[in-house]
């Protein structure tokens, strides 16, 4: 039997697809089909809606002591351009959303090279007492390894205090590709793939939800995102923490990998429709419009993102400082509600664990 009809008659029965098929699909598939079948998988888990959360990113420092070869964010202290926000400047970012419908507040940033324990500890409960009632997403598995590392706890305990002063879910970030050669030519001086996911079972085993990412299309191959994917499956198989999954396309400008270019709209849209069929128990792809763009999102509502992050509200500059075409990135819930409508789908509201906001 051809492969095409075999993945289609697996998709028609919601019938699990194998890492063969799925780099069948990233070779092979023509686009149409994976348009067809990404919507087939997008629609019968999530319906027409597309979600989208109230939400702001303090990126307290581009300060890190990695030297990561696709990063245009990171500075060295003292270099020209680096930051490192204070306890009380991070209050202030807090302070102006005090009054807002807000339901999130995101905080990640590099790992800097001389923050303790304590340090993060104070952010997050700055934070949290400013803003009781918004949920606090915060910190890479990369600056949680470095915060068991130097505080000699084990990670259960570093995740057990934050979670107490009001962490309640951590993002994906930091993962890259889950293949230890790429990560030795792309960010030789982060944690392992093994540490990476140990990050998030055990946040997951201690009641703390996550997400995860990709970075793709710089030196990696079809095989390594399969290997990155398989992993990601099987951890989900066993905890059911990860809330979404996160495709996260390398841009070129300002950093080390340069000269490898980034990769095409299609392979963007190739990328999402097979993540969304082959992730078959992570319920929710998320289309991160400051990295893609605005004008490019739509194209990945087709190709099985139903998600478009939230208002973000120029929180961000990791993807403006690497070429992403919003130097501000901040988008209104209108600007939200054109895209649905144009193509389609039903605007959303959700909190950080996508139970839908209700409007008084």
């Amino acid at each position: 039997m051809q492969m095409n009809k075999i993945i289609s008659q697996k998709i028609a029965a919601g019938e699990r697809i194998s890492t063969e098929e799925g780099l069948w699909l990233y070779r092979s598939a023509s686009l149409a089909q994976l348009m067809e079948w990404a919507q087939t998988v997008r629609r019968r888990i999530n319906g027409n809606k597309v979600f989208f959360n109230k939400n702001v990113h303090i990126e307290p420092t581009n300060i890190c002591s990695n030297r990561c070869l696709f990063c245009s964010y990171r500075r060295a202290q003292n270099e020209e351009g680096s930051w490192a926000l204070s306890l009380d400047e991070i209050a202030a970012i807090a302070q102006k959303y005090k009054h807002s419908d807000i339901t999130e507040v995101h905080i990640v940033g590099g790992v800097h090279p001389h923050w303790g324990f304590e340090v993060y500890k104070n952010m997050v409960a700055e934070v949290h007492k400013i803003l009781p009632q918004v949920h606090i997403k915060a910190f890479t598995a990369e600056e949680l390894w470095k915060m068991h590392e130097s505080s000699n706890l084990p990670l259960a305990d570093v995740l057990q205090q934050l979670k107490a002063l009001g962490l309640q879910s951590i993002p994906g970030g930091g993962a890259e590709v889950l293949q230890d050669a790429v990560r030795a030519k792309i960010c030789p001086e982060k944690i392992n793939s093994a540490a990476w996911l140990q990050v998030h079972q055990t946040a997951h085993n201690l009641g703390l939800s996550s997400n995860a990412t990709m970075l793709y299309g710089h030196v990696e191959s079809y095989e390594d995102r399969m290997v990155h994917l398989g992993l990601l499956r099987d951890l989900q198989d066993h905890t059911r923490g990860f809330n979404a999954f996160i495709p996260l396309k390398y841009r070129k400008l300002h950093n080390d990998l340069s000269a490898v270019g980034e990769v095409s709209t299609a392979e963007d849209c190739r990328n999402m429709a097979v993540c969304r069929l082959f992730l078959d128990n992570i319920p929710h792809l998320k289309a991160y419009w400051p990295m893609f763009g605005k004008s490019l999102v739509d194209n990945m509502l087709h190709y099985g993102a139903d998600d478009l992050d939230g208002t973000i509200d120029a929180g961000t500059q990791i993807y403006s400082m690497a070429g992403a075409e919003d130097t501000k990135p901040t988008m209104t819930v209108q600007e939200l509600q054109a895209i649905c409508r144009r193509n389609r789908f039903e605007l959303t509201e959700r909190d950080s664990l996508y139970k839908t906001v209700k409007k008084e």
